[in-house]
């Protein structure tokens, strides 16, 4: 929840001094649901979303469009199912959408796939040790596949270090990763994006958008580590819940945003000769 910061006078003090202040934390006020309904409208090649007679709108006043019709769904649902007020942070499928229509930082599409290259050397999954065996070995049992796995797929020779130093990602790998990701379109990048930022790896990103894992284990492997030391050290149980169903629910929004923005997923229309 965003919040501001102010400073507010203390109580009076024993002395009469009045010059001491203390930080004071306001929370925004939260944004009450103004509608009933919610729906998908077809205009134009495009879909929309309304919320009763309203059109739906992007922070920056652009029309909320999408070619895909159920992405368009998707996000009406994501409206109609908040409650008295609208919780806007975990609304993921639409604010994957805003982005990708007002793109804030103006990126294109080659600015986003060099920024997944550049995410490769450090990568979660191709950093691992040998200090702890019992580590090592789960490392090694439920990392290892996806990184074979991901060269097989992509054609690519990525390897695994077992230090500090970043492994080496040969420029013809990153020209093989980058043909692939420049055949999708700019929205489809933004998902690749909101997944590896998710997971911090871009090999479990692709292969959870790829479906050679799903959501709960791309997640669970992300947090491999943080796992096996919980173990020794505690769980917390509402916070480290909480953190994996939210890493749950921001990867399962990036991957439906990516397979709904692929061309398979448009609904056209039949034109009658």
């Amino acid at each position: 929840m965003n919040s501001l910061y102010r400073l507010v006078p203390r109580v009076w003090l024993s002395a009469g001094k009045f010059n001491q202040w203390q930080i004071k934390r306001c929370y925004a006020q939260p944004v009450k649901r103004f509608y009933k309904q919610t729906s998908v409208l077809y205009n134009d090649g495009k879909y929309e979303v309304t919320l009763d007679q309203r059109k739906l709108k992007t922070p920056k006043g652009a029309p909320f469009t999408v070619k895909s019709e159920p992405l368009a769904i998707a996000v009406a649902t994501e409206f109609d199912c908040q409650k008295e007020h609208i919780e806007r942070s975990k609304m993921h499928l639409s604010a994957l959408c805003f982005t990708a229509i007002d793109n804030p930082n103006n990126h294109t599409k080659i600015d986003m796939v060099n920024y997944l290259l550049n995410y490769i050397p450090t990568d979660t999954v191709l950093f691992q040790y040998d200090d702890e065996k019992d580590l090592h070995e789960l490392q090694r049992n439920e990392w290892d596949p996806i990184i074979e796995w991901f060269n097989e797929r992509y054609d690519t020779k990525l390897k695994k270090t077992m230090d500090i130093t970043p492994p080496n990602v040969s420029g013809e790998d990153k020209m093989k990763i980058s043909k692939y990701l420049l055949s999708h379109g700019e929205e489809v990048l933004h998902g690749f994006v909101f997944a590896v930022d998710t997971l911090k790896s871009v090999i479990l990103a692709f292969a959870a958008i790829d479906q050679r894992i799903s959501v709960d284990k791309a997640v669970t492997l992300a947090r491999l580590e943080e796992e096996y030391q919980l173990k020794f050290w505690g769980r917390v149980e509402w916070a480290h819940d909480l953190s994996q169903q939210e890493l749950q629910a921001r990867l399962a929004a990036s991957v439906l945003f990516v397979h709904l923005n692929r061309s398979e997923y448009f609904k056209k229309e039949k034109i009658i000769i």
